[in-house]
């Protein structure tokens, strides 16, 4: 039986989920709860508005091969690899046409099927919500750890991760825990650098349009000093940015 992709939606020319111009594939489904997440459309799998297999991704893919060809194919969501299969068989046909490929993931599933995926990923974005364990719980809905795992296995594996980090006011806009951050990633000499990316409320309608209430409701956008602070702390832990 051929694999099939549960998928929210598909962006030809993404330039903001890896390097260069991207093909970018919304994965459905995510185990996650992240109280600022901008996609919570994506979180229930049941709801995926495409069923694709590989070949039928990468066709698509295709299509856009000469405008990704400085940029690549990267997979996003949701949570990717709940789906790692699919993404393992997807990239296997880039990497034949010689497409960069990246995955866009929290690292919290972590298996066998992921590890055979992440055989054909150049480039993980990491997403660490936050390095202090009660404040990722508090922000996920689940435990800090698989992440870290993860984290360690792209290093054992020479994988090379960017890792991202949102800045929120009053949650993770505090200094110590953006030192602990930037110390904790400066070890890893895979992670070429972190994105770290200021708190905003785009998110929030797609709350309302779900009827949902939006936990972050009130909390402001992160200002520019702010910003300026946390990217000054990452820069003396020698991250690069």
């Amino acid at each position: 039986m051929s694999i099939k992709g549960y998928i929210h939606s598909h962006e030809s020319f993404g330039t903001v989920d890896g390097p260069g111009v991207r093909y970018v594939v919304f994965m459905q489904g995510c185990p996650l709860r992240c109280k600022y997440c901008h996609n919570s459309d994506t979180w229930n799998m049941k709801e995926a508005k495409h069923m694709e297999s590989p070949e039928e991704t990468f066709k698509e893919i295709m299509k856009y091969k000469n405008f990704i060809k400085t940029g690549g194919v990267t997979v996003t969501g949701g949570e990717p690899l709940l789906q790692a299969e699919f993404i393992k068989e997807l990239f296997k046909l880039c990497r034949k046409e010689g497409i960069h490929t990246t995955i866009d993931t929290s690292g919290y599933v972590f298996n066998d099927k992921v590890k055979a995926a992440l055989e054909y990923t150049d480039l993980v974005l990491l997403d660490i919500k936050s390095i202090d364990p009660e404040t990722y719980f508090d922000l996920t809905k689940v435990e800090l750890a698989p992440t870290l795992e993860f984290l360690k296995y792209t290093k054992e594996k020479n994988i090379k991760v960017w890792v991202r980090h949102v800045i929120v006011p009053g949650i993770t806009d505090r200094d110590d825990h953006l030192e602990t951050l930037a110390g904790y990633i400066s070890q890893y000499p895979n992670v070429e650098k972190a994105e770290l990316l200021p708190y905003h409320t785009l998110g929030e309608h797609k709350w309302e349009k779900q009827g949902m209430e939006y936990e972050l409701k009130g909390v402001p956008s992160l200002s520019k000093e702010r910003f300026e602070n946390a990217k000054e702390i990452f820069r003396r832990k020698g991250v690069k940015l």
